[in-house]
């Protein structure tokens, strides 16, 4: 298949590579991995005299100082920023209700993009000259920050605004795994037909979205160019991936900033793909203590399994089982152990072994059927009831998870995984 031709009729991209990182060749392990919003040398050309909003939260790092004041102290006129899901600083709980306000370190105006105002509007786009998009994501197709970066590029799209998306690694972006989400079960924790763990970077991810047109009927039809590599001032509008550099889908990364309140650690991101199906049960998945996604258990389970109390705090101020003594399982552990347990597969052992021996089996699934969301079929909570074997639930995943690999290729920006 003819690769400019898949993106015909979608979008301008322009790609930015470092000419000694080559994405053919491997990097060195003792080579640091350079993310998309450090490689100032490339962008800030880009950014000179215009006036510029940012999607951005803590993970917005370059260095150790925030995406925002880097900018301004380059003389960027920063004049609006975007938060996501958890802030803009990162500190609010898991679907709590984020404001718009004024962020006090530089007293620029913070819109809220969560809850009901997913897309920026035309008025948010007013004297906004070009956008940027700097998030850290974690390669889980129910974390939302891939939601929201659908909504800011079709708003790009729509409103003839030039994007900039600062890549970052995906730390889950060496292997893929998981049912493919089917569209009646589309939602904010999975808005297109991609499995749990898809295996794509920020970039790759918007490249997926515009090369299989799944944005906005308005924004699929803006554009008629091919792909290109190089801006050329007759372009009316583009999108940009600033890639990073040293990466590729073999690379273990390791944020060094906590992308969400309670994905704290890389053994939490290892293992949130498995876990995270404890939020569509009434087990609690370890919100409220210090290893959330990493212990998960109930008060009815057996009281000579692990124990441990969810209590409130700032990142999980609700959840299930608070001051409840619950029973369970503790797969924390080293990161090492952590991936030799997962063996680059999503682990439904876990949320098999707890229906077993759950002794209410009526209410083990919320009633509201969340599950379904997160898994993206209505499948696999029957396929635990009727006591399926994990490899016959695998075997429910094909051809779509085969299928999805297949498309997956055709946007990769880095060397992909053995």
């Amino acid at each position: 298949m003819n690769y400019n031709k898949i993106f015909l009729s979608v979008i301008t991209l322009v790609l930015f590579s470092f000419a000694t990182a080559q994405t053919t060749n491997k990097p060195a392990k003792s080579v640091r991995i350079i993310p998309g919003a450090e490689r100032m040398d490339v962008y800030l050309p880009l950014l000179k005299g215009k006036s510029v909003a940012v999607f951005a939260n803590q993970t917005s790092m370059v260095g150790s100082t925030h995406l925002v004041d880097t900018l301004i102290k380059r003389g960027i006129k920063v004049v609006k920023i975007f938060g996501p899901e958890h802030g803009f600083r990162g500190s609010a709980s898991a679907g709590e209700e984020i404001n718009n306000a004024v962020d006090k370190n530089t007293g620029i105006r913070v819109i809220s993009l969560y809850g009901d105002h997913k897309k920026p509007t035309p008025e948010d786009l007013k004297g906004v000259d070009i956008l940027l998009f700097d998030i850290q994501d974690i390669g889980v197709r129910f974390y939302t920050y891939i939601s929201s970066l659908q909504y800011y590029l079709e708003a790009a799209l729509e409103n003839h605004t030039p994007l900039l998306i600062f890549d970052r690694p995906n730390p889950n972006g060496f292997y893929v795994d998981g049912p493919v989400l089917e569209p009646k079960f589309k939602s904010f924790v999975g808005m297109q037909p991609v499995p749990i763990v898809y295996g794509l970077t920020i970039g790759e991810y918007a490249l997926l979205l515009a090369g299989e047109k799944w944005l906005s009927p308005e924004a699929n039809k803006i554009n008629s160019y091919n792909i290109t590599t190089r801006p050329t001032s007759d372009t009316p509008f583009h999108v940009t991936v600033i890639k990073c550099a040293n990466y590729d889908h073999n690379s273990k990364y390791i944020l060094p900033v906590a992308p969400s309140p309670n994905i704290r650690d890389i053994q939490s991101i290892y293992l949130y793909p498995s876990t995270c199906f404890f939020e569509g049960t009434v087990l609690s998945e370890g919100r409220g203590t210090d290893k959330p996604f990493q212990v998960f258990g109930h008060p009815s389970l057996p009281k000579n399994m692990y124990a441990f109390t969810p209590k409130p705090n700032e990142g999980a101020k609700s959840s299930k089982c608070y001051y409840q003594q619950c029973y369970g399982w503790n797969l924390s552990s080293t990161p090492e152990k952590v991936l030799q347990e997962l063996n680059k597969k999503i682990q439904l052992k876990y949320l098999l072994e707890a229906y077993k021996i759950f002794p209410g089996k009526d209410s083990f699934f919320l009633k509201n059927n969340f599950i379904s969301k997160l898994v993206g079929n209505d499948e696999l909570s029957q396929q635990v009831k009727q006591g399926k074997s994990e490899t016959d639930i695998r075997k429910s995943w094909e051809p779509a998870l085969s299928n999805y690999k297949k498309t997956r290729k055709k946007y990769l920006l880095y060397k992909d995984f053995e």
